[in-house]
């Protein structure tokens, strides 16, 4: 029968399912699919490889060696309890989400900067309204908080808007791929704040990025300035930016994630104004592109480890990334 390696991703497409048990097969491995960690329990029990980015199946999985994580982010997985065994390898799909991610970044600053949602508004009201006061991509300052994937992807195209100039941040100082004007290190965000006119953050959730943007920094912000966050709703205080939207301190902001997901019906989120929400579909697998690479990715990944070589995009459960 071979080893196991088990798949528990809901709505694999048959194509896909197709590719992974042909290499599985090749290296002498049975692929098991399921939905649901229930429904692959049976097979969980004996699986040395697991493709999923449900966190329970590390509990019904005593012989797993090695899990990969369709998603980019794995926090859930470095939760207490989750992945028991200090030995087990973790690895991300990081690099499968920039294209999809950095298109949802360009398609929400545009609304926001052109006002799509104000005239949105006038159409169904049934009015010929044409006089709001519009901004552009170019010749903004633009901060990009995260350089990694999806800060390159989210460079590479807002590049070609002209801006006044694009700056990264991030912990190490180094420049990737050489996409950006200048980098900063974390250390001097608060400098660069108040020369910011659109401030993108694509930050992982870990113990240095918790809180980054809190009321203080936020208020360092231009009025004028605007935000978009697609990283994770923990690096952001959320009752702050709401604050300073309504408080007309902030010209707009566009969040695809939050501090809970899904956000509770009686938030006043929901009708904050020049707040535009995405309900987490930034970078899903929705994008047939991202699912053919986050599987592409596993599949080299699969490779590696059965010829003995390290595997990509290896998690440092200490750095928590």
């Amino acid at each position: 029968m071979g080893r196991t390696l088990a798949v528990v991703i809901p709505g694999i497409s048959p194509a896909r399912r197709e590719r992974i048990a042909a290499a599985a097969a090749e290296k002498g491995y049975r692929a098991a699919f399921a939905d649901t960690a229930g429904e692959a329990a049976p097979f969980l029990k004996e699986a040395e490889i697991v493709f999923s980015q449900d966190s329970s199946v590390c509990r019904l999985a005593p012989e797993m060696k090695w899990i990969c994580t369709p998603s980019a982010g794995v926090d859930h997985f470095l939760k207490p309890g989750v992945l028991t065994n200090t030995e087990t390898v973790l690895t991300s799909s990081s690099g499968a989400y920039g294209v999809t991610i950095s298109e949802h970044v360009v398609m929400t600053v545009l609304m926001m900067m052109r006002r799509q949602e104000e005239y949105r508004g006038v159409v169904q009201a049934r009015g010929w309204r044409r006089d709001l006061r519009i901004r552009s991509i170019r010749g903004s300052r633009i901060t990009l908080l995260g350089t990694g994937d999806i800060g390159q992807e989210c460079a590479k195209r807002l590049r070609a808007f002209s801006p006044a100039q694009l700056v990264g941040v991030n912990r190490q100082g180094g420049n990737p791929g050489g996409l950006f004007d200048r980098i900063e290190t974390a250390g001097r965000l608060d400098a660069v704040l108040p020369e910011t006119d659109l401030l993108i953050l694509s930050l992982p959730a870990t113990a240095g990025t918790r809180g980054i943007l809190d009321a203080r920094r936020l208020a360092m912000l231009p009025e004028s300035a605007f935000l978009v966050n697609v990283g994770r709703g923990s690096a952001l205080d959320q009752k702050a930016l709401e604050a300073r939207l309504r408080e007309g301190r902030l010209a707009g902001a566009a969040l695809d994630v939050f501090e809970t997901e899904p956000i509770p019906a009686g938030d006043s989120l929901w009708d904050c104004p020049r707040l535009l929400i995405t309900p987490h579909v930034a970078g899903n697998m929705t994008l047939e592109y991202t699912a053919d690479r986050i599987v592409d990715l596993f599949l080299e990944n699969f490779e590696n480890w059965t010829e003995g070589r390290p595997l990509a995009r290896q998690v440092d459960r200490s750095a928590e990334y």
